[in-house]
């Protein structure tokens, strides 16, 4: 897999934990949130982890790398 692809996933794991914890102002239940919170947490950890096994240690370097350049 790409480092392009790598960086996809990354976002989609900021994506998961945005909607893990915004989902608490939502006017539903307290199980109903407990259990949107516990799926979209765990999506969010195996979408990080994913990404690290993708991006590799090269693929970090570059992306620390280029936000050091945007900074």
């Amino acid at each position: 897999m790409s480092y392009r692809t790598g960086l996809i996933v990354a976002i989609i794991c900021l994506a998961c934990y945005i909607i893990s914890f915004a989902q608490m102002l939502l006017p539903i239940s307290v199980a109903a949130k407990g259990a949107l919170w516990a799926t979209f947490y765990g999506l969010a950890k195996a979408t990080q982890y994913t990404a690290i096994l993708i991006l590799g240690k090269t693929g970090i370097d570059k992306l620390r790398a280029l936000l050091r350049r945007n900074k």
